[in-house]
């Protein structure tokens, strides 16, 4: 499998074609300066991988896609513009936005040694879904979207997933199940808060597994256990709810 610089070179300048006919071209957006380098080292918790500075040596990302512009860097969408939610991703870098309020996030921590993983984050459904574990497989389903048949992970993620994760909320574990859990970090995690919460474990999630952020509707409590991928959103009862929507 080609490499995330060798796959950006090998598509610089190619015609694509969608399927109502339309044709876009392909093309790489200018490298990263110095300072705009140092710039994103001073906003991350962790250094930049050595990957990512290869790729930044040789495009800050790329444009003649139907998501319009990728920026690996986030710069494109730091002023401003981005998902929100910091409680979920404390040192968030969105790479993608389908210009809807939604976007495709890198969820960087301190121990991060990847661009990844990536999450598509979802304001309608109130989703969030892992979308790509690292920056070259979300290349590489982003150019899947580029020709025939025109189908990519991404479309999965944003259609199925999102609609089976919104309506069957899977994966979700009790609080009395994460108190008797064998697990230390579940135990902790739920011992800091009450049954009133619920709880989605992502450390090893794979591609389409993601949680329902705004399950409990606009006002729905969404917390994470640290820098470790553990989520809660905490449940309410109906008539808490209506009274909520009215303040």
């Amino acid at each position: 499998m080609l490499g995330a610089v060798e796959l950006l070179r090998k598509s610089e300048g190619h015609v694509f074609k969608n399927p109502d006919g339309v044709e876009s071209t392909f093309k790489l957006l200018p490298p990263l300066t110095d300072e705009e380098l140092r710039n994103l080292q001073a906003q991350i918790p962790c250094r930049i991988p050595e990957e990512m500075c290869e790729i930044f040596r040789c495009a800050r990302g790329f444009e003649g896609v139907w998501l319009e512009t990728i920026d690996f860097s986030g710069l494109t969408f730091s002023f401003g513009m981005g998902f929100g939610m910091e409680k979920l991703f404390p040192h968030p870098v969105h790479i993608a936005g389908d210009g809807l309020g939604n976007f495709w996030t890198v969820d960087l921590t301190s121990g991060s040694e990847k661009w990844g993983p990536i999450f598509y984050a979802c304001h309608d459904a109130p989703v969030v879904i892992l979308q790509s574990r690292c920056v070259s497989d979300f290349i590489v389903e982003v150019l899947k979207e580029l020709e025939a048949p025109w189908k990519s992970e991404i479309d999965d993620v944003m259609e199925r997933h999102a609609r089976t994760i919104w309506r069957d909320n899977p994966g979700v574990i009790s609080y009395d199940q994460c108190v008797a859990s064998s697990d230390a970090d579940l135990r902790e995690f739920a011992a800091s808060l009450d049954s009133s919460w619920e709880f989605v474990d992502l450390r090893s999630c794979v591609v389409g597994e993601g949680f329902s952020w705004g399950r409990y509707g606009p006002k729905t409590v969404s917390k994470r256990f640290g820098e470790k991928r553990i989520f809660a959103c905490q449940q309410r009862s109906l008539g808490r709810r209506i009274l909520d929507a009215f303040r």
